[in-house]
């Protein structure tokens, strides 16, 4: 299936301002309100149901032999017709 970026925002933060926008984010899911993404002339709104897939994931990207990229990234998912994908791993998701 083909993708469709409707938004991207990609730049250096420090980690008090990346705290502050999932900050942001946590406080809407929170309030069960839209979260609206603007950077410039770009702007997005989505209301992620509830409930939602949540996927977090954490890799290395490059070669194994040298030293590579670092990722973490949080994703939440839905389909467009409000319905989740009742997959995914077992255990619960502990962030310490």
């Amino acid at each position: 299936m083909p993708e469709e970026i409707l938004f991207q925002s990609e730049g250096s933060r420090n980690r008090a301002e990346i705290a502050s926008y999932l900050r942001q984010v946590a406080e809407k899911l929170d309030a069960g309100d839209d979260i609206t993404l603007t950077a410039g002339e770009q702007s997005v709104t989505m209301t992620p149901p509830d409930p939602s897939t949540f996927e977090v994931k954490a890799e290395r990207e490059g070669p194994t032999d040298s030293l590579g990229e670092l990722s973490i990234e949080f994703e939440i998912e839905w389909n467009e017709g409000g319905e989740t994908d009742a997959g995914g791993s077992a255990g619960g998701l502990e962030i310490e």
